[in-house]
């Protein structure tokens, strides 16, 4: 068993961020020794997950709800709804690569004046009517 200083050291996490999620329900200390928390290396793994569903865009709410979630069909409700949110991110990021591609290579003097630059905001423009 490690306290929180040396669980939070292991992955450059200050330690109000553990207690942070503590709070949130998110990671319960195995023990208290001393007034003292104490993990072992279960919290390691529950921490990487933690990290992974962050960087993923997951909230605490969702982190939490997937954690607290009775079983695997109610886990993958809360992953199914965040990866159709991902989906929309990357559809949106490769829109902004394209315009961004085009306007690296354009041999227009400026790019903003480019037919075929105009042509792709015209295809990401919100349509009317």
């Amino acid at each position: 068993m490690f306290g929180i200083g040396e669980l939070a050291g292991r992955f450059g996490l200050a330690t109000h961020v553990l207690r942070h999620w503590e709070d949130e329900g998110l990671l319960t200390p195995v023990a208290r020794v001393g007034g003292q928390r104490r993990y072992d290396e279960s919290h390691v793994a529950r921490v990487v997950m933690i990290q992974r569903a962050k960087a993923a865009g997951l909230s605490l709410d969702q982190i939490r709800r997937m954690f607290e979630a009775p079983g695997g069909p109610e886990r993958r409700a809360v992953l199914t709804e965040q990866d159709a949110v991902l989906d929309e991110q990357i559809r949106r990021a490769q829109e902004s690569k394209r315009l961004i591609r085009h306007a690296l290579t354009c041999e227009a003097p400026d790019f903003t004046e480019c037919p075929q630059f105009q042509e792709l905001i015209a295809e990401l423009s919100p349509r009317t009517g």
